[in-house]
């Protein structure tokens, strides 16, 4: 048993990396910070698509991922 549940572990935290990896980066450059706020005009906007998947994802995939260490902490 203890063998699965350390398997799946593994295989869930190579998942996470990847998806993690995959998400687009949203860094500002050093002209944006003396710009104001005209740089955070379109930064509040609800992700769509892709991003938005891959955002549900990872909450997801790290729920599974704690739940599961605490499992495997308290039962063995």
């Amino acid at each position: 048993m203890y063998d699965i549940l350390l398997t799946i572990m593994l295989i869930l935290s190579v998942f996470i990396i990847i998806v993690i990896a995959m998400q687009p980066t949203k860094t500002q450059s050093a002209s944006n910070a003396f710009m104001g706020g005209a740089s955070q005009l379109f930064g509040k906007q609800k992700a769509r698509g892709f991003e938005a998947v891959l955002i549900k994802t990872t909450v997801v995939s790290l729920i599974l991922f704690f739940g599961l260490a605490f499992t495997l902490s308290q039962l063995f």
